[in-house]
């Protein structure tokens, strides 16, 4: 079951939406889905509807809803994946950062789920490192994260488990970023990085072009196995 439920932002002054997909059951845990560069598309719905499935209850927040609410972006489309490019350009991180954590809280104290995940793609892989190291996020995995490089000197706050699905031909996280991160995370007892030789950004997506089945479902695996060892 799916409905919209609307949370307050941390400072009581505002509120936005989010889609919210409910298992049949008593959630094993809650995830906060964090989207592409593509809003709360199709896409993204279905992945919170995988992991209600699986028994979470999984909440995706509308992230550009200060730029504008409601965006809905398909990347295979040129028009669109440039508009998606603009917004991302124009998106506050740091705001969008305290957005996943007013959805964590309400997670836990509106709709009564204690451990709380989040997952999240592209841009959604790069605030996933964030929600890491600035939430209290119980776990946290990032598909094809960008700028984690620059990110790295945020990784002595990370004190819960992360997980970074690295697409090894992606022209967005080139090899020397992917080395830096090797180089800056492999040590770090709370974060377990994997590669994808020859996979390219977006292998994972539930539809589309860029989607590489059998890479999506190595990975996705490895998230499920993840989030049942450390939120139920």
């Amino acid at each position: 079951m799916s409905k919209t439920v609307s949370i307050s932002t941390l400072q009581h002054d505002g509120s936005f939406s989010a889609y919210c997909a409910q298992p049949s059951g008593t959630p094993r845990g809650a995830i906060v889905v964090i989207q592409e560069i593509f809003g709360v598309n199709p896409g993204i719905r279905r992945k919170c509807d995988r992991l209600a499935e699986a028994g979470y209850l999984a909440l995706a927040p509308d992230l550009f809803w200060r730029i504008e609410p409601g965006v809905e972006l398909d990347p295979d489309v040129e028009a669109e994946f440039k508009r998606a490019i603009e917004l991302m350009g124009q998106f506050d991180q740091d705001q969008g950062v305290a957005d996943i954590e007013a959805t964590i809280r309400h997670a836990r104290e509106a709709l009564g789920v204690s451990k709380v995940g989040a997952v999240g793609y592209c841009l959604g892989g790069r605030l996933a490192f964030m929600v890491a190291a600035r939430t209290d996020a119980d776990a946290t995995v990032g598909y094809y994260a960008v700028g984690v490089d620059g990110l790295l000197r945020e990784k002595h706050a990370i004190a819960r488990p992360l997980m970074l699905h690295i697409a090894g031909n992606d022209g967005f996280v080139p090899p020397p970023v992917q080395q830096a991160m090797h180089e800056g995370l492999d040590d770090h007892p709370k974060v377990t990085l994997h590669d994808y030789p020859g996979l390219d950004h977006g292998f994972a997506t539930e539809m589309g072009k860029r989607r590489d089945d059998r890479g999506a479902e190595l990975a996705d695996s490895r998230t499920a196995a993840f989030f049942a060892d450390h939120l139920g």
